[in-house]
This record gives C-alpha cells, sequence and structure tokens, in this order.
C-alpha cells in the first residue's frame, strides 16, 4: 500500500482465522469469515477510500511490556501441547487453546501495531483490526473470557515506549466489562480507560464506583448499563460519557475495543444496540480525535458472536473511519 489516497486502513493476520476453540463454542471460526466476506462484499463502497495492509506479529518484547514471562510461557505450552494432541486444550471453563493459538494471539497483537505504525508512517489517518482471539478480558498474569494476550493493552504501550504518544484512550463497547484492560492501566493517570458495558454480567466486574487507584483514580469511567436498555438510553449514555472524557483529557492516541456482541441479538448480551448507532458512535470518536491527535484511532474486534451481525457491525464501523456513508441494511430476522 502506498498510502496517498487511502484514509482507513483494514487489517487481519492471516493466524487470526486459525485459531480454533471448535465450532460449539462462542468464539469460532465463522466470526471472522463473516467479517471479511462483508468487508469484501462492500469493497465498491470502500474503494480508494480503504486499503487491506500487510500484518506483523508481535515480538515477545513488545508483549512483555503487558504480559508477564509465565503468562506466555503458559500460551506457548499449551498451544504445543494442542497441537500434540491434536485437540483444544482449555485453559479455563471457557477459555480454549488450539494449536494455532500462539500465532493468532501474537499475530491479532502484531496486526494492531502494524496498524499504529501505518499511522505514525502516514499512511493512513486510522484503522480497523480484526483481532482475533479478543483480548479485553486477558490479564497481565491470565487469560480468561475467550482471551489471551490483551491487544488494546499491548499497542497502547507501544505507542508510549515508541515515544508516539504519552496520554491514551481506550473506549470499550464490548457488552462486557474489560476487566482485564481495566486492571492492567488501573493505577495509570495516562490511560484513560471508558467502558460501557452490560451490568450485572460476566465477569462481573466494572461497576460505576471503579474509578482507578493512585495517581490513576479518575481515570476509569464505567458506564454499567442494565439489561435490555433501550437504544436511545445507550446512545444518550455513550455521547455524555464521550463529552465527560473530553473534558478532562486529551489522548495522542485512541484504541476502540469495539465488541459486536452490543447489538442487539447478540447470544452472550441482551443489548438493543444496531449498527447504525456503532456508525455514529465511531463518526463521534473521530471527529473528536480529528481535533486532539490528528485523528489516530484503531478499532480492535472483541466480541459479537452472530456472525452475520459482526459483519454488518463491522462494515458500519469501517465505514464511519473512512468517512463514507452509513450502508444500509435490510429488515430481515436477524441470525447467524
Amino acid at each position: 500500500m502506498t498510502g496517498s489516497g487511502f484514509s482507513t486502513a483494514f487489517v487481519l493476520h492471516p493466524a487470526s482465522a486459525l485459531h480454533d476453540p471448535g465450532w460449539g463454542h462462542p468464539e469460532h471460526q465463522g466470526r471472522l469469515r463473516a467479517l471479511a466476506g462483508a468487508v469484501a462484499a462492500d469493497m465498491l463502497a470502500l474503494h480508494g477510500r480503504v486499503a487491506q495492509i500487510e500484518a506483523r506479529s508481535a515480538t515477545e518484547e513488545e508483549l512483555l511490556r503487558v504480559h508477564t514471562p509465565e503468562h506466555l510461557d503458559q500460551l506457548r505450552r499449551l498451544a504445543d501441547r494442542a497441537m500434540e494432541e491434536e485437540r483444544s486444550i482449555p485453559w479455563d471453563s471457557d477459555t480454549l487453546v488450539s494449536a494455532a493459538s500462539w500465532d493468532a494471539a501474537v499475530g491479532s497483537a502484531g496486526a494492531v501495531l502494524s496498524a499504529v505504525e501505518a499511522i505514525i508512517q502516514g499512511h493512513v489517518r486510522n484503522a480497523f483490526v480484526a483481532t482475533r482471539p479478543p483480548g479485553h478480558h486477558a490479564r497481565a498474569h491470565r487469560a480468561m473470557g475467550f482471551c489471551l494476550v490483551n491487544h488494546a493493552a499491548v499497542a497502547a504501550r507501544f505507542v508510549q515506549d515508541r515515544g508516539w504518544g504519552k496520554r491514551v484512550l481506550i473506549l470499550d463497547w464490548d457488552v462486557h466489562h474489560g476487566n482485564g484492560t481495566q486492571e492492567i492501566f488501573y493505577d495509570d493517570p495516562d490511560v484513560f480507560y471508558l467502558s460501557l458495558h452490560q451490568f450485572p454480567h460476566y465477569p462481573g466486574t466494572g461497576s460505576a464506583g471503579e474509578r482507578g487507584r493512585g495517581p490513576g483514580e479518575g481515570f476509569t469511567r464505567n458506564i454499567p448499563l442494565r439489561p435490555g436498555t433501550p437504544r436511545e438510553v445507550y446512545r444518550e449514555s455513550f455521547f455524555r460519557a464521550l463529552e465527560e472524557v473530553r473534558e478532562g483529557f486529551r489522548p495522542d492516541f485512541v484504541f476502540v475495543s469495539s465488541g459486536f456482541d452490543v447489538l442487539a441479538g447478540d447470544p452472550l448480551g441482551d443489548q438493543q444496540v444496531e449498527p447504525q448507532d456503532l456508525y455514529e458512535f465511531t463518526r463521534g470518536v473521530t471527529a473528536w480525535a480529528e481535533e486532539v491527535c490528528g485523528g489516530r484511532v484503531v478499532v480492535l474486534l472483541e466480541g459479537g458472536y452472530v456472525p452475520r451481525r459482526v459483519g454488518e457491525g463491522a462494515v458500519a464501523v469501517i465505514r464511519a473511519l473512512a468517512g463514507l456513508e452509513a450502508p444500509e441494511w435490510d429488515a430481515s430476522p436477524r441470525q447467524g
């Protein structure tokens, strides 16, 4: 990709598709296939504005800025065991490791870093990264909630370590609270973590009273929302929260943990959000980013367990990033 003329990068590491917890698992391989298929089907609209860029894998040094050596060793050992036994190995009750999971996790983390590098080099203004497996539940020392490596956290530290920005905003609209991301930055005043999520819900964290610790107090903001929150209430909550962050924090880089399980009809959530809403949320974020940090926004895939809806959500977000009109969706029943 030569860069001139393109506003948005679409990034997908080829190893991401190979992580295989099994077709009976919610985070199965069909999610990514549906996303890639929906983006490919929209290429007539995206042509000239969105370019796919090559993704590298993250180095161990880059991962160690967030995760412990023991965590990475355990992930590698389980992936090796999965290869030997030709089956997925449970890390916990719902987080499985397959033979390709190490490559998928470090590949997805590296894909986000590739997006950051493309933005810094001026090839694009922003990016959407199809990370898989997801990352926001991964703690520094532990995998959980389908997540093996915390891609957003690795990217935030990467930006800081390279001197490309000191203050980073991580905005999370997955239906589940990103406990891993919050925990990693809980005492850090340079990383603002804003999460809107269903509550009470897995993993049980994310109350409004969780606001950071020590020097990081006030730089965590949780917006817990009841199951079945009406669209208009969710929208009001989102834009109000974004305005509150705007008033007290000026980021140099913005990462969005985009869980499409927030969309209506997802089996692991109970919210009423539609792709049109995510389009508007993304436009709001990019407009602010243009004002404060040159439009540097990277959106990462988190959850979303109805493949068709994952594709619809991704197209809505990518069009918003690229400054294109929102797509039109049919009104047929939601299904996988």
